[in-house]
C-alpha cells in the first residue's frame, strides 16, 4: 500500500480492504447472505499478509473466537447478517463488559427469523443498540458508498481499540453488494490507531485499572496475567459482589462513549442552510434520499438531508438543532420505524416528522422520498 490504488470494488470487498488497512489480522466468522464476500475475501487476503482466518461452527464460535483473538492482542474482526447478529449479541454483551476491542460487520437484509437473505433491509438499527441485555455501551457505524465502506471500517477499528469495545459497522445488502470505483489510500494516509500500550510492571498491572476511563489492555501471554468474565469485576477482572464498585463500574463503561460523542460522531448535512424540510436517514436509503432533495431543489423547495455516519450514539444535538430550523424532518428507512422514533424523541414537537417504511424487500425510491418532501412545501 505504499502508493493509491484504484480499484472497482463490491462494497464487502471495500470492507475487507479497510480491515487490512487498518490492521486486523485476526477474522473469525461463519458464511451469511450477504456478508458472506466479507468471510471470503479475508480468507484470502489475511495469509497473505501472516494474519489468520478461521471459520468456526457457528455464528457464537464466530465472535466469541474473534474475542480471542483481541485478547490476545489482535486486531480482530467478525461479519454477520441479521439471524447471526441476534446470534452472537451475547458475545457482545459480554464484550462491552469485558471491555474487549472488536469490529462486528452486519450486512443488513430482511427479516424476522430468515425472512428475505438477499434482499435489503435496515431491520437492525435498533438491535444494533439494544439487542444484547443491560445498559453497555454501543458505537454503530452506517456507510451508505463503497468507499464509505472502506474508510469507516477503518473508522470502526480505531474507535473499537481507542474506547476498548464492539464496534458495529451496518449497512445494507445494496450496498454491501453494489459495485464502485474506490482509490484505496497510500499508507499514512488514514489515521490507524492502536491500542494503549501497558507501560507498568506486571505486578502492578490491573485491566480495569479505575484511574482510567479507558484502560491499556495487556495482550494475554505478553507476561500479564489478569481474568477476564462476564461479571461485574473488580479492577483485577475477578468477580465482585460489591454493589458500589459494581455500580461505578458500569457507569464508567458507559461514560466511555458518552463523554466522547463529540469524537465518535460523524454526520453529513447537505444542502441543509437554507433547508425547510430535512431528511434523515442512512445507508442506500440515503442515495435516495439525495437525488429526492436534488429534485426538490430544481422544483423550487427548500429540502436537505442529514446523513449520519454514526448510527450510535444517536446524533442528539444535531437533530435538535436541525428541528429548529425545519417545518419537518422526514425519515425513510427501510424497516417498519426505528429511527424515527428516535427522531421523534430529539424533536420533542419542535417540528413535524414523519416516517416512511418499506419491508417488501425492495429500496425506498427518491420518488417515494419526494411525494412526501412535496406535502410540506
Amino acid at each position: 500500500m505504499a502508493e493509491n490504488r484504484k480499484r472497482f470494488l463490491q462494497g464487502n470487498e471495500a470492507c475487507v480492504e479497510g480491515a487490512i488497512y487498518a490492521g486486523c489480522t485476526f477474522y473469525a466468522g461463519y458464511p451469511i447472505t450477504p456478508s458472506t464476500e466479507v468471510a471470503e475475501g479475508m480468507s484470502v487476503r489475511l495469509p497473505a499478509i501472516g494474519g489468520k482466518f478461521i471459520q468456526m461452527e457457528d455464528e457464537i464460535g464466530g465472535i466469541a473466537a474473534a474475542i480471542g483473538g483481541s485478547l490476545a492482542g489482535l486486531k480482530s474482526m467478525t461479519a454477520t447478517s441479521g439471524p447471526g447478529l441476534s446470534l452472537k449479541q451475547e458475545c457482545i454483551g459480554y464484550a462491552c463488559l469485558a471491555e474487549i476491542p472488536l469490529v462486528v460487520v452486519d450486512v443488513m437484509r430482511g427479516g424476522p427469523s430468515t425472512g428475505y437473505p438477499t434482499g435489503p433491509s435496515q431491520s437492525d438499527i435498533m438491535q444494533a443498540k439494544w439487542g444484547t441485555h443491560g445498559d453497555h455501551p454501543a458505537i454503530s457505524l452506517t456507510p451508505s458508498t463503497v468507499p464509505e465502506i472502506f474508510t469507516e471500517t477503518v473508522r470502526a477499528f480505531n474507535l473499537a481499540e481507542k474506547y476498548r469495545t464492539p464496534v458495529m459497522v451496518l449497512y445494507d445488502e445494496i450496498v454491501g453488494h453494489m459495485r464502485e470505483p474506490i482509490t484505496i489510500p497510500a499508507t499514512g494516509e488514514l489515521e490507524v490507531i492502536d491500542r494503549a500500550k501497558v507501560t507498568c510492571k506486571p505486578e502492578e498491572y490491573f485491566p480495569y485499572d479505575d484511574r482510567y476511563l479507558v484502560a491499556p489492555l495487556a495482550p494475554f501471554g505478553s507476561g500479564y496475567r489478569f481474568h477476564v468474565t462476564g461479571l461485574n469485576h473488580k479492577q483485577d477482572g475477578f468477580p465482585t459482589n460489591d454493589s458500589k464498585m459494581i455500580e461505578a463500574n458500569n457507569l464508567r463503561v458507559m461514560r466511555k462513549v458518552e463523554e466522547n460523542a463529540g469524537d465518535i460522531w460523524k454526520n453529513e448535512e447537505y444542502m441543509l442552510d437554507d433547508a425547510e424540510i430535512a431528511v434523515f436517514t442512512v445507508g442506500s436509503t440515503a442515495r435516495s434520499a439525495r437525488f429526492a432533495v436534488n429534485e426538490a431543489r430544481k422544483a423550487g423547495i427548500k429540502a436537505g438531508l442529514l446523513r449520519p455516519l454514526t448510527i450510535w450514539p444517536f446524533p442528539d444535538k444535531t437533530v435538535k438543532e436541525l428541528s429548529k430550523k425545519v417545518r419537518a424532518i422526514i425519515v425513510p428507512e427501510m424497516n417498519l420505524g426505528q429511527m424515527v422514533l428516535e427522531v421523534e424523541r430529539c424533536v420533542a414537537g419542535g417540528c413535524e416528522t414523519e416516517g416512511i417504511h418499506r419491508v417488501d424487500g425492495e429500496p425506498i425510491t427518491p420518488a417515494q422520498i419526494l411525494d412526501t418532501i412535496r406535502k410540506y412545501k
